[in-house]
């Protein structure tokens, strides 16, 4: 099973693995930079996921974890360097 993230409110850190769910909880608002070097984080360092520079986010097993839509990063981002 492939990690899930999930938007939620009033969440006292940016993001925070939730291991009954197997799912990240991450703060709504958050600032995109700060929101995907937390993730990114989480996921290699805690969850021992592979480190693929410019693969974007992947799970432990591999797989591409995917933002949700309300967490879609602005265009003017787009072009931000990779982890």
């Amino acid at each position: 099973m492939c990690i899930r993230i999930a938007v939620v409110d009033d969440l006292p850190t940016i993001a925070t693995w939730d291991p009954d769910e197997v799912t990240i909880l991450v703060d709504r608002g958050t600032h995109p930079h700060d929101l995907i070097r937390e993730l990114h984080a989480i996921l290699t360092i805690d969850l021992g996921a592979p480190y693929v520079p410019g693969a974007g986010l992947a799970c432990f097993c591999g797989e591409r974890v995917p933002l949700p839509r309300e967490l879609a990063i602005p265009a003017a981002l787009a072009g931000a360097p990779h982890l």
